[in-house]
């Protein structure tokens, strides 16, 4: 009989935790011809994103404030030399959005404080990210700040081109090094137990501590950057859900994400919350283990799949089977942990995951006992799901206090009631998009 676990009441208190100027003396007219044109360049750019994020949030009834007065926007014409227009000798990735650019510091001398390296993020004009991601990024991440998300120092939003501007971070994405046999070697024990913590809590923050609750949908390897330190910062929140005051799920009809990290109950039928966020976070924690994707045809049949693999694993009491051969040394104790809390997070049932409180509490004590994991929601090919997800979801008590906002996201209070309202609408879903 498999062992459930509510963590509903679980609770932690929170962690605490364009070119330079080139010499224009003198009130000549030329330079003052300059400046201002420079400043009505700055204000149009300024007016433009914020027009199109207003237009977005008219269409999507949201309130008028994303921006702040303080908010850095750059010229395309700063960027482009900074980029020597957008140049593959200074292309860092590509990613769904689109192309991302070392930028020369030397251009940006006076705009960034204390001399910062940054990146830029271009979106693509051909991209299926359109301008609803870019605004939701800007917005959401001038809203927040923690050493383990990745800081945007401003934007760019010039006829058709649209920029994010990040401080740039020297060791690329998790994937870069932990998918690739002679880079791996790089992330000891010690580093990827450093990189798990690091994650959970930087998701600790979003969802419990930020000025509002945010779900991130595309936690997974290439969404987590790396300082010089090999410290993790999440970042990618072209697809992230805010949760306004105290709503804790919604239902949605578009899906985004990536297959092999997205929640069952999402990736079927379009229930979000801060569980879903979650689910990725396990799978992420096993790769990160096991230095494997969460799916590799190459391993064989009993092999492919990360999740039902580590299952058999832990079923067979060899869970340190599991652990990344590459890996000269580890720690036995802390990985089999972060094996048990990986199925943990995954698990089939919503209620039977642990919040990101708990999460953290896990990984920060030496005394928490962790229970034992039931089978978890396991992806078969093509995105089907080998498991079935309501089961778990019908033997809770009546939904009390329900109320609904015009957000869309319904809003429920009382224990498990959210598990049972799920239950009772849960809903079709058509279309689910690739994840980035």
């Amino acid at each position: 009989m498999e062992e459930s676990t509510n963590w509903t009441n679980n609770t932690l208190p929170p962690p605490s935790d364009p070119i330079q100027g080139q010499g224009c003396r003198g009130a000549s007219g030329g330079c003052m011809v300059h400046v201002l044109m420079g400043l009505f360049s700055d204000l149009c750019s300024c007016l433009q994103i914020k027009l199109k994020i207003r237009r977005h949030n008219a269409a999507e009834g949201a309130p008028d404030d994303v921006v702040e007065t303080n908010d850095l926007f750059f010229e395309l014409r700063t960027l482009e030399l900074a980029t020597n227009f957008f140049s593959e000798l200074n292309q860092l990735g590509h990613g769904g959005f689109g192309p991302v650019y070392k930028v020369r510091r030397i251009f940006l001398e006076g705009l960034i404080p204390n001399g910062q390296e940054v990146a830029v993020k271009k979106l693509s004009l051909n991209s299926r990210q359109g301008i609803k991601e870019f605004t939701n990024e800007v917005k959401l991440l001038l809203k927040i700040q923690h050493k383990n998300l990745v800081s945007l120092l401003g934007c760019c939003a010039q006829g058709p081109e649209k920029m994010l501007v990040y401080e740039y971070l020297p060791n690329r994405s998790l994937d870069y090094f932990l998918f690739d046999k002679v880079k791996s070697t790089s992330l000891d024990w010690t580093t990827r137990f450093q990189i798990v913590t690091g994650v959970a809590r930087g998701l600790l923050y979003l969802h419990e501590e930020a000025p509002e609750r945010i779900i991130h949908r595309d936690i997974k390897a290439s969404n987590i950057l790396l300082d010089e330190n090999l410290n993790p910062k999440i970042s990618d929140f072209g697809l992230a859900r805010l949760f306004p005051g105290d709503d804790t799920h919604m239902d949605t009809f578009r899906i985004s994400g990536t297959y092999g990290y997205m929640a069952p109950e999402y990736a079927m039928h379009g229930y979000l919350s801060v569980k879903t966020d979650v689910f990725s976070y396990g799978v992420l924690v096993l790769e990160i283990v096991s230095g494997r994707k969460n799916h590799d045809r190459q391993l064989g049949a009993e092999k492919a799949d990360l999740l039902n693999y580590t299952w058999m694993l832990f079923q067979g009491g060899k869970t340190l089977e599991l652990v990344d051969p590459s890996l000269a040394r580890c720690n036995r104790d802390e990985a089999a942990m972060c094996i048990q809390l990986g199925l943990l997070c995954c698990q089939q049932s919503i209620a039977d995951r642990p919040d990101m409180n708990s999460v953290h509490l896990m990984l920060s004590s030496d005394s928490f006992t962790l229970p034992k994991p039931g089978k978890p929601g396991i992806q078969g090919r093509g995105g089907r799901w080998t498991t079935t997800t309501t089961s778990a979801l019908t033997n809770s008590a009546t939904a009390t206090n329900t109320s609904t906002t015009n957000t869309g996201a319904t809003r429920v209070s009382g224990g498990n009631s959210f598990i049972d309202e799920y239950s009772r609408n849960s809903m079709s879903v058509s279309s689910i998009e690739e994840g980035r």
